[in-house]
Parts: C-alpha cells; sequence; structure tokens
C-alpha cells in the first residue's frame, strides 16, 4: 500500500550476523526513499502538500435523552496533485456498534470468566443503538449525494472529480446517543453522577471528520479499532453548542458570544483573569447552586478555532472553572488564556493544581518547540483517572478519593465538630493529576500541531509526548515520582525491555502488545538516553527543536524524525533508531574481565627477577608439596645433599650472559625512536589494563566509567558507541593509566537504561541488602466455620469491578 509497510522489525541478535557488526549498518535501506516531498535531511521537501478541511457545525445536546443532533457544512480543498474522486470521512462513534469491527475482532486472554464490567458493557449495549443515525450527505445546493459507510469510515461519491486546486462544499446531517463512557470505554462520552443525578457531558470523536489524504498513504481509511488514534486535516473551524441553560461549556476555540452566554459577573471575572494565579470565573459554591437548579430553556454557545485539526467539548452544570493569563511575549500569540472545568466532586485538588500544570506545561514545551499558537489551553476533568487531547482542550481524570476509614458507619473522629468524613487524597492521585494534565496539555504540541500518524505510529505523539511530560515533571520538583514511585525512568523501563511478549517501537498501533510501556514509556527512555547521555543536552535540544519548528502544522513520519535529529545534531544515530525502535533488544553491558600489565624493558637484570616473583605469585606449588611437609616426609636429595648439582643453585629465571648478549643485540637493532619511545616509556613505568566489555542485551551503550583507584582517587571516562562498531557482542580497550586501578564501575549514575546493574563492576562485589521473614499461610477452607460468619450487610461504596462472575461448565 505504501512505505509504512516497509518498517519491518531486525531481529533480535542480529541472526544473519554473527559479528553483531550490522549493528551499525545505515538505516538507508529501511528508511522509504527521500522525494520531493519529503527530503533526505528530513525537512519537507519544495512540493510538500496537505488538505485543508474546514467545518461549521450546529449541534443540540438532549441532556434528557443523552443526544446529539448536528449538522456540519465542510469545505474540502485538494492541495495534493491528485485528481480525487471519491471523499473518505472517518465514523468514529460507529466503533460502539454492536457488529464493529472492534466488537467482532475482540479476543479473551487468561482464564474463562465475565466481570462486571462486561455485563455492564453488554448490558449498556443492548439497552441502547449506538453509532450514527439518521445520516444525510448533501451538496451545496441541498441534493443528495451518495455515500457508503464501512465501519469507522464512510466514502462519498463525488458527481464530478475534485481536480488539483479545487474545492467541495457538501453537508452531513447526524444525530447520536452518547455513550455511557464509563461502560463502554472511549474518549467521550457522559458520566453520571448518582448522588446528586447529575451528569457531565464530554465530546470528542462526535463528528464526521475529513480523513487525512497524504503523499505517503493515500487516504488514512483504515478503520478504527481503539487504540491507533487517529491523523487528521488542519482546517478552520466555527461551531454553535445548543445545551441546556444551567450548563457552562468548555471547547475548541475561543467563546465568540460571552454577553449571550456568562453573566456579568462571569464576563468581569474572565476579564480580570491574570498570570499570577488562577482566579475563578464559576466558584464552587456556585457551581453546587447550578448544579441544584434545573434548566428553563437553552443556550446556544458560539467558538471559533482557525488552524486546528480537531474539535471537542464539555458540557455540564457542574462545572467550577478557573482562568490564569500565561504570557509569552515575543510570540504572535501573547497571551494565552489558561482554564479549568471541573465538579466539586474534584475539589479540592483541581483548583490547587489543574491550571497550574496547564501553565507549566506550555512553559517547558514553549522551549523544546515552538511558542503556543492557539489563544487557549484547557483542563477538564471528565472521569476518575487517565486523559484525552484535542486541539486547546484536553480531558483529564484524578479525584480525592474516599478515605477507607470513612466507609464504616461505627467511624468515630477525635474531633467532636467533625461530622462528615475529611476530604483527603494519595500521593498516587496529586502526581497522577499533575502527571496527565502536563501529558495532556503537551499533546496539544504533539500531534495536534505537529500532525503524526497516530493511526500508524503512537509512539510518534505518545512517546515524544511523554518524554518532554517527563522533562516537565523533573522541572516541577525534584524526586517527582514519574513512573509509579520511580523518578528516574531509565531505571523503570528495563523491566518491560526484559519481558516476555514484546513487538518493537515500530509496530502498527493496533497491533501493539504491552501498549503503555511499548507506545509511551520506551520512547521516552530511548530519547532521554539520547539526550542525556548519547547526544548531549545542547544537540539533542536543537536538533529536537528543529524538528518541531519543521513539522509545525504538517504531517511528518517516523523517517522525517530520525533524519532531522541526525541532521540538526551531526550525530550519526541509525545505530540508536534501529536498536531502540526497530528491535526488542533492551540495554546490558557488562565488565567481564580486565587484566593489568606493566611494560617488560627487555633487560634481565631487571625483568626476570620480576618475572620469578609472577610466577611464584600466579603459580603456587603443587598441592602435595603442601600435604608432604606436613606430613613429615623427608626429601631425598635432603637425605643425600650431593645430589644437589648447578640447576639446584640456579632456576630458569638466572640472568646468562647469553641474556644479556641477546638483550644488548635486540636493543641495536631498533631505531632510534623505538629506543627513545622504549626508555620514555620505562621511565614513566605507566600500567596497562585491557578491559573486556560485553553487550549482553543486544544494545549498543556509551560506556560511562568511573576509574577508581587504589590511591583513593577516580575519575570519569566515557567511550562513545561506536566502539561496538566492529563487534556488538565482546570488545577488548586498553587504558594506559599512571597508577593503580582499584575497580572500574560503567553507568554509576543509572545513565543507559542498564538491566542488571550486578555485573557493571570488576571487581565485582557483594551487594548487600535485605529480606523479609517470610510466613506461610494456610489455605485450608473451614466450611463449618465459614457458615457461621455473620453476614455483612451490603456495602454499597464497594465498587463493582472488584469481582468477577465466574461461569459455570454447565450450559455453556
Amino acid at each position: 500500500m505504501s512505505f509504512i509497510l516497509s518498517f519491518v522489525a531486525i531481529p533480535t541478535a542480529w541472526a544473519n550476523d554473527p559479528s553483531g557488526a550490522a549493528a551499525f549498518n545505515q538505516l538507508g535501506q529501511t528508511l522509504p526513499t527521500p522525494n520531493v516531498y519529503r527530503t533526505a535531511s528530513g525537512a519537507p521537501g519544495e512540493r510538500y502538500w496537505q488538505q485543508e478541511a474546514d467545518y461549521v457545525i450546529n449541534a443540540t445536546l438532549d441532556e434528557t435523552q443523552r443526544r446529539i443532533t448536528a449538522n456540519s457544512k465542510i469545505h474540502y480543498t485538494n492541495h495534493s496533485p491528485d485528481t480525487l474522486r471519491y471523499l473518505w470521512l472517518q465514523m468514529d462513534q460507529n466503533r460502539f456498534k454492536n457488529d464493529s469491527l472492534d466488537r467482532r475482532s475482540r479476543t479473551v486472554t487468561g482464564e474463562d470468566r465475565v466481570s462486571y464490567s462486561d455485563l455492564r458493557l453488554q448490558q449498556s449495549s443492548a439497552d441502547t443503538e449506538h453509532g450514527y443515525q439518521d445520516v444525510a450527505v448533501l451538496n451545496a445546493k441541498g441534493q443528495a449525494l451518495p455515500f457508503t459507510i464501512v465501519d469507522t469510515m464512510m466514502r462519498i461519491d463525488l458527481p464530478q472529480p475534485l481536480n488539483s486546486g479545487e474545492s467541495i462544499d457538501f453537508e452531513i446531517q447526524w444525530a447520536f446517543n452518547i455513550i455511557n463512557e464509563e461502560a463502554l470505554g472511549g474518549r467521550g462520552g457522559y458520566e453520571y453522577f448518582e448522588k446528586n443525578d447529575t451528569e457531565l457531558f464530554f465530546l470528542a470523536q462526535w463528528f464526521p471528520r475529513m480523513a487525512a489524504y497524504s503523499d505517503y498513504d493515500g487516504w488514512h481509511n483504515k478503520a478504527f479499532l481503539g487504540r491507533g488514534e487517529f491523523t487528521l486535516e488542519f482546517g478552520d473551524y466555527e461551531v454553535y453548542l445548543t445545551v441546556p441553560n444551567n450548563h457552562i461549556v468548555s471547547a475548541t476555540g475561543e467563546l465568540q458570544n460571552p454577553k449571550q452566554v456568562l453573566t456579568k459577573t462571569q464576563q468581569q471575572r474572565l476579564a480580570q483573569a491574570s498570570s499570577d494565579k488562577p482566579r475563578f470565573i464559576v466558584t464552587p459554591e456556585e457551581a453546587k447552586t447550578n448544579e441544584q437548579t434545573a434548566a428553563t430553556g437553552t443556550k446556544t454557545w458560539h467558538f471559533k478555532a482557525d488552524r486546528v485539526r480537531d474539535f471537542a467539548w464539555a458540557s455540564s452544570s457542574k462545572f467550577i472553572w478557573d482562568a490564569m493569563i500565561h504570557e509569552q511575549p515575543e510570540a504572535e500569540q501573547k497571551q494565552v488564556l489558561a482554564m479549568s472545568f471541573y465538579p466539586n466532586e474534584a475539589e479540592p485538588i483541581w483548583s490547587h493544581y489543574s491550571t497550574h500544570a496547564v501553565v507549566h506545561t506550555m512553559e517547558v514545551y514553549n522551549r523544546f518547540s515552538f511558542a503556543y499558537p492557539y489563544p487557549t489551553a484547557q483542563s477538564v476533568n471528565t472521569w476518575e483517572r487517565g486523559g484525552m487531547e484535542y486541539p486547546m482542550i484536553t480531558f483529564n481524570g484524578y479525584r480525592p478519593e474516599p478515605w477507607e476509614k470513612a466507609k464504616s458507619a461505627t467511624t468515630k473522629w477525635d474531633d467532636d465538630s467533625i461530622t462528615e468524613p475529611p476530604i483527603t487524597y494519595s500521593r498516587r492521585v496529586k502526581y497522577g493529576l499533575i502527571g496527565v494534565i502536563i501529558h495532556e496539555i503537551g499533546h496539544i504540541y504533539f500531534p495536534m500541531i505537529v500532525n503524526s500518524d497516530e493511526r500508524q505510529w503512537t509512539w510518534m505523539d505518545e512517546g515524544l509526548n511523554s518524554f518532554l511530560e517527563y522533562v516537565a515533571e523533573l522541572e516541577w520538583e525534584e524526586n517527582y515520582p514519574a513512573y509509579r514511585d520511580d523518578a528516574n525512568i531509565l531505571d523503570y523501563i528495563p523491566a518491560y525491555m526484559t519481558s516476555a511478549n514484546q513487538v518493537p517501537i515500530m509496530t502498527q498501533s493496533d497491533s501493539i502488545l504491552q501498549f503503555g510501556p511499548n507506545a509511551y514509556s520506551k520512547p521516552a527512555a530511548a530519547l532521554t538516553v539520547l539526550r542525556e547521555t548519547v547526544m548531549g543536552r545542547e544537540l539533542f535540544d536543537f536538533a529536537f527543536k528543529e524538528y518541531a519548528q519543521r513539522w509545525k502544522f504538517k504531517r511528518p513520519t517516523p523517517a522525517d524524525f530520525f533524519r532531522t535529529m541526525e541532521d540538526a545534531s551531526g550525530i550519526d544515530l541509525d545505530w540508536f533508531w534501529r536498536a531502540w525502535f526497530y528491535t526488542t533488544d533492551h540495554v546490558d553491558i557488562a565488565i567481564s574481565d580486565i587484566r593489568s600489565y606493566q611494560l617488560k624493558t627487555g633487560n634481565p637484570e631487571i625483568d626476570f627477577p620480576l618475572d620469578r616473583a609472577e610466577t611464584q605469585r600466579d603459580k603456587p606449588a603443587p598441592i602435595s608439596e603442601q600435604f608432604n611437609r606436613e606430613q613429615g616426609i623427608t626429601l631425598r636429595i635432603d637425605r643425600y645433599p650431593e645430589l644437589n648439582d648447578f640447576y639446584n643453585e640456579n632456576d630458569r629465571f638466572t640472568v646468562s650472559n647469553k641474556d644479556r648478549n641477546d638483550y644488548k643485540k635486540d636493543r641495536d637493532k631498533l631505531e632510534p625512536w623505538q629506543q627513545r619511545a622504549l626508555d620514555r616509556a620505562i621511565s614513566e613505568n605507566k600500567h596497562y589494563y585491557f578491559v573486556d566489555f560485553e553487550n549482553i542485551g543486544g544494545i549498543p551503550s556509551p560506556l560511562l566509567l568511573d576509574f577508581h583507584y587504589a590511591d583513593g582517587d577516580s575519575k570519569r571516562v566515557v567511550l562513545p558507541p561506536e566502539i561496538w562498531r566492529r563487534n556488538n557482542h565482546k570488545v577488548t580497550h586498553v587504558f594506559v593509566e599512571d597508577k593503580p586501578l582499584e575497580y572500574i564501575e560503567h553507568d554509576r549514575e543509572h545513565r543507559t537504561a542498564d538491566a542488571d546493574y550486578r555485573n557493571n563492576r570488576f571487581p565485582p562485589i557483594v551487594h548487600q541488602s535485605r529480606l523479609e521473614a517470610y510466613k506461610s499461610k494456610s489455605t485450608t477452607r473451614n466450611l463449618m466455620a465459614d457458615m457461621l460468619e455473620k453476614l455483612k450487610k451490603e456495602d454499597k461504596d464497594q465498587p463493582e469491578e472488584s469481582a468477577a462472575v465466574e461461569l459455570s461448565d454447565e450450559g455453556n
């Protein structure tokens, strides 16, 4: 179909190359051939093009029926050199239909069972018809256009071919029932709050969107299966959203009619937003009152967004709203309105962290890419955890968790004035919230502006963005627990890289195994190693920013990223891309042996006594001689001294006249420069250390060596990854030192993602750790005792997902 299919995994351990030297082969035969659209330097070519799709959308939210009814007028421009006889659009809501390709291709792993989540999904799907309904396609004159829906894609057949440089206008009408996101899973839907009978709507992938048409893949019409997200065309949007009049709306773009939808107080507060701290536009108290007040009609919120590739929105009577200004005076967009929208259930953590995290993300990402180009950046709380991104708006999770003791009706508080359980949140929730907001706001840069193809290469947006998220987290505070309890991603990733059931990073999105580590953590770890260890910050940061600026508002491929990073830095990185992105190898470098030498003088008067001492050290006398002495055996030569002769007085290290003559003769044969070199070396008396390194994991790595000397001194020696270019399995390097070494240690600072640090030091040491005392637990079931146990009352706080309904063998 295209060059994408030529990205193939390279066999682990370079099976056809015993020396391993192929690890440093160039990627020229693997990457697509440069052309007028994409150059060999990684930059867009002189004839680079991309399509454009502009939208005017009118949509109505029926809160009672949980349904969207809408129409969209699309102006599509064909900038390609090709003539198009039909158009393809994405119809992502069709993924939730019972007969969708996604539903029909799902598989079961592990034991046979049905969870409560499975039951809820099945019942929700049975109770409500999902997917697009009442679809109609009309031309500019209101006449019907023929179309064909193929799962999550729709083809519109054009009455006249659309030539290069031409545009077409058409309209689509549609409706759909909004999914219960908690039941069906997805990137949009509604969340129901049973406690106060309220809802929060968040609409994404909600309208028929023009599929991408590119120079490298033609129409991007692969079905949406859930993981491989999308790549879209840039365009201008004008959207009218009609919602209940007690709702607050957050959406892609800028609000055009604040006077019609906001109170005067809200307008004043919005105008007073500043850069010093977030300020409430809708306070928590006002939001609580608002959600308790029934809607008396509707309001239409009007938004405009220019040069975006998508549009998403959220609407609810529950929203608290705060805002803060992000200043970027040197940019075209000098001020950005950073905003957060969240229900009272998200407090107090959201008002404390969310908008600050939005602004922090822009501050960090701007340094690595470009100034944020849009007027707004928004964080909306739409679910318990996780996140999703769209232009100018992100959907983010994490809320305070119930305190475990508060579940008990018999809880007694130390303070008699406390009648309600206190609101608390865990360390996981705090840092999860900050991290997910940084991550999702970061996605506005990658891929919402640097428009990579998520349907094919998840790592190009998730991996690059996870890397910058990690940079931003470590600039939020030190020891930030970015990866569970690990602050260092390079200590976290080896467990995945040494695990089973892996596929290379360059695997198509829907076929990835272990999705999170493969698409997020491993690429982020790779880029961390590249920046901090292989290239250095100066070269990496310059090249990465060049990539971002080259492909801002354009559609890059992996080859464009790989080539740009090399082109802008002057560093050959083909070995790095090959090892980290095309294989499932890991990093494990071992120091397997060290041999120490000093130079012989050639003079037998000096060398022979030293040879004698070395032999006595390295080759002890036979053990039988020791036992003979202990047994009291008298040697024959001691009983008959007359048996002693010349050889009992002189061993093989005794210097003879011939030895002295040979030394003089050999020295006379040396060239003058050789004699001078030898004499200087003898006078300097250097120590020669031959060190053996093994690449056990397969990924070439720089050698970051700490030399520790016998006198207590130390120094750092760095060997480049090119040391493995002739043999990727084993190499020996010689070090010439002024004084004796005590030991050598590789990667003491954990900068390479090495999987086993026990073999990184020579001579090795015994690593001290601790064990927990083990106590065996009986698993014997006492049915009689179990039957006597008092039955507990129903616990309404117990989550349904905590248990599974096991299938019986009968009738299945």
